[in-house]
């Protein structure tokens, strides 16, 4: 991967990171985030889903694939709280989106979004509020946890599946696991099981270069 893709991965990232206090928080139309998934490279983007709290199907959700630069490859990368804008204002009234911007991916319909034609909604005192608090309570470190995580899909009722790579290589491998169970073990040892094992996803999931089913462990 190039130094430049090398910078989209860090992004996505940070913006998983910054956005995971928010998938418990409705969007303006009662929807929720369900995840937040790394376009296959060398896609400079990011994925947030977007459905009901409890699951569903996924012909229930939506995909918003936004762009984390400026069409024209200028200026800084988009960050968390700036796309979290963006989501808010996709949720808030009627949008029509040319077909010739959406596709199914992983059963989801997906849109890709057109920064140009969005107005992002501004911060409000909660924003401004947790951006204090997360500072305190996590405050900015350049050592960050191996696996590296690039996104996250809520698989349905028990289930959640982790998109990871590491600083060293940015491929991303994910991996299923169970949300019950002996987690502080599975997380734990999840470093060596993606490393050790895993099958081509095939067409399933285009997110991913290895899937690796950990719901058994």
């Amino acid at each position: 991967m190039n130094p430049t893709y090398d910078d989209i991965a860090e992004q996505q990232a940070d913006i998983v990171g910054l956005l995971l206090p928010y998938f418990r928080a409705p969007l303006p139309d009662g929807r929720f985030i369900r995840g937040v998934l790394p376009p296959p490279p060398p896609s400079e983007a990011v994925r947030v889903v977007v459905g009901p709290r409890r699951g569903g199907e996924p012909d229930e959700s939506t995909i918003w694939e936004i762009p984390l630069r400026a069409a024209d490859g200028a200026g800084d990368l988009v960050g968390a709280d700036d796309l979290l804008g963006v989501v808010r204002a996709l949720h808030t009234g009627t949008r029509i989106v040319s077909s010739s911007r959406t596709d199914t991916v992983m059963g989801m319909r997906l849109v890709r979004v057109d920064p140009a034609g969005v107005e992002p909604a501004g911060p409000d005192e909660d924003d401004d509020a947790l951006v204090v608090l997360r500072a305190l309570v996590h405050p900015w470190t350049e050592e960050r946890p191996v696996p590296r995580l690039r996104g996250f899909l809520l698989r349905g009722p028990g289930r959640l599946r982790l998109y990871c790579d590491s600083e060293e290589d940015t491929t991303v491998v994910a991996a299923d696991v169970r949300l019950s169970g002996a987690l502080t073990a599975l997380l734990a040892a999840l470093p060596s099981l993606i490393e050790e094992e895993g099958s081509a996803p095939g067409d399933a999931d285009p997110h991913c270069s290895r899937l690796v089913d950990l719901t058994r462990w």
